[in-house]
């Protein structure tokens, strides 16, 4: 009976003292990398893997693994050969993943086809190439409602773009007569509450938006760069099935 108590209370120890394991392994793997790898960006997140003595550092979406002390870094991916799941693109893409509800659709540019059931969401800088191409292939999606959020990223006149399209009288007509026509917006006469813009921005870094377009879909998940009609079907029809 003894010896039963004695090992409750080891367990029950343990237990209490893992978490305190793990902060001290953070500190140290945070410690370590930024000694040791003084050119790596700012680690967001340090947390044990799914792999016993492995350790997930995260620098924004991306995923990189180290051992206990930070003596190590591996790139790559981590895959369960039980499962056969790639666990990394598994996180990746959870990472990824952004609540549409919780969208400010009020700071959003939005047009649609048909009955617009639909529905996505875009980043999209004024200035960008492939944002005109998929803008292009839009016209051919029905039924689709589409919300663009203005990011001035790319430099040049792009955030004097979106300013002009975001303070025209029809900022739907202006912007699409810009994409698809290449009809170049005029400047707004008089104040302007562009304040959405700057909202969209910030957005765009907490969502981990680093290029444009960027397509959110309802269901959270979303496809970097510019997506084909068809491909646009496709993924569309997936996430009404889900």
């Amino acid at each position: 009976m003894k010896m039963l108590k004695a090992t409750t209370s080891i367990t029950a120890a343990l237990l209490l003292a893992m978490p305190l394991l793990a902060q001290a392994n953070e500190a140290v793997i945070r410690k370590n990398l930024a000694e040791r790898l003084a050119s790596l960006p700012k680690v967001d997140e340090v947390k044990q893997s799914p792999m016993p003595g492995l350790w997930e550092i995260r620098i924004g979406n991306e995923i990189r693994y180290t051992d206990a002390t930070g003596t190590y870094l591996i790139e790559g991916e981590l895959i369960d050969l039980r499962t056969r799941k790639n666990l990394t693109e598994e996180r990746v893409i959870k990472l990824q993943t952004v609540d549409f509800a919780s969208l400010p659709l009020k700071d959003a540019v939005v047009w649609k086809t048909g009955d617009g059931k639909r529905r996505i969401a875009i980043f999209s800088d004024p200035n960008c190439g492939y944002c005109k191409r998929f803008e292009r292939s839009l016209q051919d999606v029905k039924d689709l409602t589409v919300y663009t959020f203005l990011i001035p990223i790319l430099g040049g006149d792009s955030p004097e773009k979106a300013r002009s399209v975001w303070c025209a009288k029809d900022s739907t007509a202006t912007w699409r007569a810009w994409m698809l026509d290449g009809k170049a917006p005029a400047k707004p006469m008089g104040a302007c509450d562009d304040s959405a813009i700057e909202r969209n921005l910030a957005l765009s870094k907490r969502s981990h938006v680093s290029g444009t377009p960027a397509i959110i879909f309802e269901d959270g998940s979303r496809a970097p760069g510019a997506l084909s009609a068809e491909q646009l079907e496709k993924r569309l029809q997936a996430v009404g099935k889900s």
